[in-house]
């Protein structure tokens, strides 16, 4: 509960994920196209990618299996499709690894590994978690409900929305997030993907839009 809270320091709140440029697009106008936004980013992209690839890192960090986790880093920082989004991978990433390190629960080997690569916010969240006695259906819900208050936190912020329909979304999303989770861990690497184009050319334009709140 501690790892997937908002108040974790690892900056999480300061991207949008291309809801900023879908408000400004007009895509995102109001609860109801709010609602349906991050339902279908939770669908479409969370659960067919960063879900899959954190159930499959937590098993690969706890037998060590160094090339494995590579191979898993490396397949999200391909998927980054605009410098905004791979930077805000790679920022939480290496956020979360100083807040691992003060935790005393990982090995200084696995740490040690981690900072020879560049580490992304699934592959040091993994980490994290790996050293729990919990399952791996349970990283992944409190993964995805980490994102979900951070991301309907930017809805509020920018379309913008009361709390009240803020807590109606997470609602929502709390409805939809197991069935995503249990989707997410049939995924063998030849299902996995990143196919959402629409949030690529958002995250894209967010680069050069004129007055942001946010990084992504």
């Amino acid at each position: 509960m501690q790892i997937s809270s908002p108040a974790l320091p690892v900056g999480g709140f300061s991207y949008s994920e291309g809801i900023e440029s879908a408000v400004e697009a007009g895509w995102i106008e109001d609860e109801t196209t709010a609602n349906h936004w991050i339902c279908d980013q939770l669908q479409l992209s969370l659960s067919r990618g960063d879900l899959s690839v954190l159930g499959q890192s937590v098993a690969a960090w706890r037998n060590f299996d160094k090339l494995r986790i590579t191979e898993l880093n490396n397949w999200i920082l391909c998927t980054r499709e605009s410098s905004e989004t791979r930077l805000q991978t790679e920022q939480m990433g290496r956020s979360l690894v100083e807040w691992i390190k003060n935790q005393e629960v990982v090995d200084q080997d696995r740490l040690d590994f981690l900072l020879t690569l560049s580490p992304t916010w699934p592959i040091s969240f993994a980490l994290a978690l790996a050293p729990l006695q919990i399952e791996p259906k349970e990283c992944l819900l409190a993964y995805a409900f980490s994102w979900a208050e951070n991301i309907v936190q930017a809805c509020i912020k920018t379309v913008p929305l009361g709390q009240k329909s803020g807590q109606r979304i997470l609602a929502t999303l709390r409805q939809k997030i197991p069935e995503a989770v249990e989707y997410a861990l049939t995924l063998s690497d030849n299902e996995r993907q990143t196919f959402t184009p629409g949030l690529a050319i958002l995250c894209a334009n967010h680069e050069t839009q004129y007055s942001r709140l946010f990084r992504s």
